[in-house]
C-alpha cells in the first residue's frame, strides 16, 4: 500500500497511488469542423471539432482493478482543448473492494494530458459505497508501462 493520512473536513483523507494502462481505446469522430486533421499514435482525430472515446484500463499497486471510460474529447487546432468523461472503476482502492463512478474534467494538447476525476456519490458498491474525493494525472506523451494515478479520498 502506497497510502498516507492526514486530518480533513469530513474525516481522515488518505492517499492512494498506482499506475494505469490502456487496455483498450476505441474514438470515433463525432464533430468535425472543416477537412483537416491531426495524426497522434497513428491514429487520425479532427484537427477542430470532438469525438466520442471508449476507453479501458488496468490498474495496479494501490489502485488495483479495471475500468471502462466513455470520453468526450474535442480537439482544437495547437491549442489545449477539454475533455469530459465518466468512468466506472471495479477493484480495490488501499485494501477496499468494490465499485465506483468517476466524473472526469481535464484538457489536452496532442498526447499532454491532465484530468481531475471525482467520485460520484452514490454510485459506488461493497468496501468503496462510502468513498468520497478525487483521483489526479498528468500524462505527458506515450508510455508502455503505464501513467501514475493519485486518489485523494475517504471513507464516509
Amino acid at each position: 500500500m502506497t497510502g498516507t493520512s492526514g486530518t480533513g473536513v469530513s474525516g481522515t483523507t488518505h492517499t492512494a497511488t498506482g499506475t494505469f494502462t490502456v487496455t483498450g481505446w476505441d474514438e470515433r469522430t463525432v464533430y468535425q469542423i472543416g477537412d483537416e486533421t491531426v495524426e497522434m499514435g497513428g491514429m487520425s482525430f479532427p484537427a477542430r471539432g470532438f469525438t466520442r472515446a471508449e476507453v479501458s484500463y488496468r490498474f495496479d499497486g494501490a489502485v488495483s482493478g479495471t475500468a471502462t471510460e466513455s470520453s468526450l474529447i474535442s480537439y482544437i487546432g495547437d491549442e489545449r482543448a477539454p475533455t469530459m468523461s465518466f468512468v466506472a472503476f471495479e477493484g480495490t482502492l488501499d485494501g477496499h473492494d468494490g465499485t465506483l463512478v468517476l466524473q472526469s474534467a481535464g484538457d489536452h494538447h496532442g498526447m499532454d494530458v491532465t484530468a481531475r476525476l471525482d467520485i460520484v456519490a452514490g454510485l459506488g458498491t461493497g468496501g468503496l459505497e462510502n468513498a468520497r474525493g478525487h483521483a489526479e494525472y498528468r500524462l505527458a506523451g506515450h508510455s508502455d508501462d503505464g501513467y501514475p494515478i493519485t486518489f485523494h479520498y475517504r471513507m464516509d
